[in-house]
């Protein structure tokens, strides 16, 4: 088992190492000029060449590279030379030096998505202030897509081929074929304007917000269940059709006719012998959607004004902001395989033979 967490974890870390190099280079060959976004247009070149010089920009990609990787890693070297003192200064990172010696020093630190273009703030404050709203919208979405999807799928198996079965195949089927952003502005206009009054739901709103009588910042509710549906339409079609399928596959095995040759009742049948073994490959795809919604939040959040990491990256995609967009997308991506290790290893204790 130690041996099969071990290559998990491996196959983990060079993921991630794949993901941020091709984020380094891709948001790298960009057009644009960081240093002129920062100062202005009207900013003298001098200027210009200092914030250059500071962000390391005037030196080769490969060097920029280079850079790059010793900011987001955990263990950061810190040269003595004065010509890289400004990039490399240790005080940016907040971290503890464990080693030092003439030329170098070695500090260990959180990684370092450095700062926002625009606002100057750090780059991991900006997203993890806005790491709770998304994960409290996926969060909503899987919980919804995973209890209605799981009943609907039970009862469209033990209604197979009847106009309950069809009804229920159809609404998955268009459920996965609608596009998110449509869906969504439909919601909003039904639910959250022409609907308001029965509804009392809004068009937009995010999890915070401000009273307008002077009390604060609070949590509304309300404003989660139409962002919260319209994310769980897909995972709840897929969830419905696959509990379904696997419900049926499990209802014609063997131990189940004997269960019910014995006199056992359809309901004891059903939840004491079918649905445990039919749930397995269910649960393994609900955990591997919850990390997919976490990524695919963006039009959503967008649509209903939820002020999540997807709102963040298109705000700084308007602006130019790219060390935003770099790592709202790091923060994806490792959201995406911590979550995926953890089933992988959940899976292979329930299962032995995915060790092999």
């Amino acid at each position: 088992m130690l041996a099969f967490i071990i290559r998990r974890l491996i196959y983990g870390f060079f993921v991630l190492f794949g993901v941020l190099t091709l984020v380094f280079f891709i948001f790298n060959i960009l057009p644009g000029d960081p240093a002129r976004m920062m100062l202005g247009q009207r900013a003298d070149q001098d200027a210009i060449d200092e914030i250059n010089r500071e962000l390391g920009l005037d030196k080769s990609i490969l060097y920029q590279y280079a850079l790059y990787l010793n900011d987001l890693s955990p263990v950061s070297y810190h040269s003595s030379n004065a010509l890289d003192g400004s990039f490399y200064e240790g005080s940016k990172y907040g971290g503890s030096t464990f080693f030092q010696a003439d030329a170098f020093s070695l500090v260990v630190k959180a990684p370092y998505l450095r700062k926002s273009y625009q606002s100057k703030k750090d780059v991991s404050s900006i997203l993890f202030e806005s790491l709770p709203e998304t994960a409290v919208l996926a969060l909503a979405s899987i919980a919804i897509a995973s209890i209605l999807g799981i009943l609907l799928g039970v009862l469209s198996a033990l209604y197979q081929d009847r106009w309950v079965d069809k009804i229920l195949l159809l609404l998955a089927t268009s459920g996965m074929a609608l596009p998110s952003f449509f869906v969504g502005i439909i919601f909003a206009w039904l639910f959250g304007y022409v609907w308001s009054d029965w509804t009392g739901l809004n068009m937009s709103g995010s999890l915070y917000e401000v009273d307008d009588l002077g009390r604060g910042e609070y949590v509304n509710w309300s404003n989660l269940v139409l962002p919260a549906l319209t994310l769980g339409i897909r995972p709840l079609s897929v969830v419905l059709q696959l509990s379904r399928n696997s419900m049926l596959e499990v209802l014609s095995m063997d131990y189940v006719r004997t269960a019910r040759a014995k006199g056992l009742t359809t309901r004891s049948t059903l939840f004491n012998h079918a649905l445990k073994n039919a749930l397995n490959p269910v649960v393994t795809t609900i955990s591997g959607m919850f990390a997919s919604l976490m990524a695919g939040a963006v039009f959503v959040e967008i649509i209903f004004s939820w002020k999540g990491i997807g709102w963040e990256i298109v705000n700084a995609l308007e602006k130019y902001d790219l060390p935003i967009v770099m790592g709202a997308v790091l923060i994806i991506a490792v959201i995406f395989v911590v979550v995926n290790i953890l089933v992988d290893i959940f899976y292979g204790v329930l299962d032995p033979r995915v060790r092999v």
